[in-house]
């Protein structure tokens, strides 16, 4: 809700000024590059700082999409960054990518040999059966 919001406003002073500058007082030169200026910092500072921030604290509007051929495990916070999981059954690995702000600085954490969709046992024997593992 937060994110809508935030657009509603930059859209209102962005469509303020070209109204203001351009229809009020013919300064079309001034009034088309201010607005399209509104309109990038709005945005830069939105996918650079606040996106992560809307979405964690106030319940903002994010997607992510899953890499082909992968599964998803889970997602975690760790300050205002994101960390997700997500389990590649063709290489047998499980990746955390850390989406921070802007996705700009990224960590990358590769687990090998993890299995995290196939129930297992005590003694690391894949059961034939789930009833097996579930007690």
């Amino acid at each position: 809700m937060v994110t809508y919001l935030y657009w509603t406003v930059i859209f209102l002073v962005a469509a303020g000024i070209l109204y203001g500058l351009g229809v009020k007082m013919a300064k079309w030169k001034v009034a088309i590059p201010l607005t399209l200026i509104i309109l990038a910092a709005g945005w830069s500072t939105y996918y650079f700082k606040y996106q992560q921030i809307f979405v964690k604290r106030y319940g903002g509007v994010m997607t992510i999409v899953v890499p082909e051929g992968q599964h998803h495990l889970g997602t975690t916070w760790k300050d205002d960054n994101m960390w997700i999981e997500n389990y590649d059954p063709e290489s047998n690995t499980c990746i955390f990518s850390e989406y921070s702000k802007g996705n700009m600085l990224q960590g990358r954490v590769t687990i090998k040999n993890c299995n995290p969709l196939i129930p297992q046992t005590t003694n690391n024997e894949v059961p034939t059966k789930i009833d097996t593992v579930i007690k």
